[in-house]
């Protein structure tokens, strides 16, 4: 039977996403290649693919090795521009990683992106788009479903959220592109909601925007709560103790906290940008500045028929990204890859045709599965 190496370090950095679409992604393809391919996970035995789903350094050189043993897929969570306003670092640090980053997919045969903007993105900086592949994250309903008023109601409690006011939850690190200040301002103009944050400063000091943040959590209004870093079993509670899910996020690739919001029936409401229009289509709400905001949160709080479908509308969401649909796309696309390297050892392998010249195998790689 063949094997895929999962290779990632992706739990050295707590609270962020590409871990969790490290574990939701291994353990679905457990699932659909269980009649197929061994899948493993950090091993140092050859493989047919070896999946990278972080760039750490040590991976880098090991692609040396491992491409005379297999394939190399890659799983772009970040680009340049999506970096740029998470981390602080000196620039001339900054883009030593930046070309880092790139030269690291450009030794991949094979590149997985979540969202499908990022096709053109990666093309931009010079990767053919027959290597990209786009496959969506996807979240178990095992970990993340809806649950009864009375766990909600114990939620609450736990947390030390009022029982009757209308919740306001955002789950992400703690950086300025993610909107905390608009989330601030916003819990201030409104003092009868709750607003919860669930999430902190994954990669500490140098978390862009730290100093300023602290500084703001220093003097938070009465009504917001910091929960800091959540471990995701407990994540579930948080997400059916509150009213509506608010990302109000600059910048984002596909975050995995929209995902577990769907599943719970949440009502999402994110900022008006261009890499959500063709992914999340009108399975969310959205806003462009405070203004927009509030009175999409002002409705959602006072009309119940406006909630009662913004909440059927995410939960539509949920069932697009299924299990099934996207665990399909992941078998497809991996077939694919040992049919593609088996032509290719094929070819490789053959002697010169009688008349002399050398046998050409065509290149069948396609930039959507």
């Amino acid at each position: 039977m063949k094997r895929i190496n999962m290779l990632s370090k992706a739990d050295m950095v707590k609270g962020q996403g590409v871990l969790s679409a490290h574990d939701e992604q291994v353990e679905l393809v457990r699932e659909v290649m269980e009649s197929r391919a061994v899948i493993l996970e950090n091993a140092k035995v050859p493989c047919e693919i070896t999946h990278y789903h972080s760039i750490n350094p040590e991976y880098y050189i090991s692609t040396f090795r491992k491409k005379r043993e297999g394939a190399l897929v890659g799983y772009v969570h970040f680009l340049p521009e999506t970096v740029e306003n998470s981390i602080y670092l000196p620039r001339f640090a900054k883009n030593a990683f930046y070309k880092y980053m790139i030269s690291f997919y450009k030794r991949m045969d094979y590149l997985v992106t979540v969202n499908p903007v990022f096709i053109d993105r990666l093309a931009d900086y010079g990767i053919p788009k027959e290597k990209i592949a786009y496959i969506p994250n996807v979240v178990s309903e095992k970990n993340f479903y809806p649950v009864g008023e009375r766990k909600k109601r114990e939620a609450r409690k736990k947390y030390g959220i009022r029982q009757e006011a209308f919740t306001v939850l955002c789950a992400g690190q703690l950086q300025k592109r993610k909107g905390v200040f608009d989330f601030l301002d916003i819990a201030e103009k409104m003092p009868e909601c709750e607003f919860v944050w669930a999430g902190g400063f994954s990669f500490g000091r140098i978390s862009e925007g730290y100093e300023e943040i602290k500084t703001r959590m220093e003097k938070l209004p009465k009504n917001v709560k910091f929960l800091g870093l959540v471990e995701r079993e407990e994540m579930n509670e948080i997400y059916n103790m509150s009213d509506v899910m608010f990302l109000p996020s600059y910048e984002e690739l596909f975050p995995m906290t929209i995902l577990e919001a769907m599943n719970c029936r949440l009502p999402v409401l994110v900022r008006n940008l261009e890499v959500y229009r063709p992914i999340l289509f009108d399975y969310v709400l959205r806003g462009k500045d405070q203004k927009e905001f509030i009175k999409i949160l002002e409705r959602l709080k006072n009309d119940p028929e406006f909630y009662k479908e913004s909440a059927e509308s995410a939960f539509t969401g949920h069932k697009f990204y299924s299990r099934e649909h996207v665990g399909k796309m992941w078998k497809i696309f991996y077939e694919r890859v040992f049919q593609e390297e088996g032509e290719k050892n094929g070819a490789e392998s053959r002697h010169l045709a009688s008349d002399g010249s050398v046998i050409l195998w065509e290149d069948k790689k396609q930039q959507y599965i």
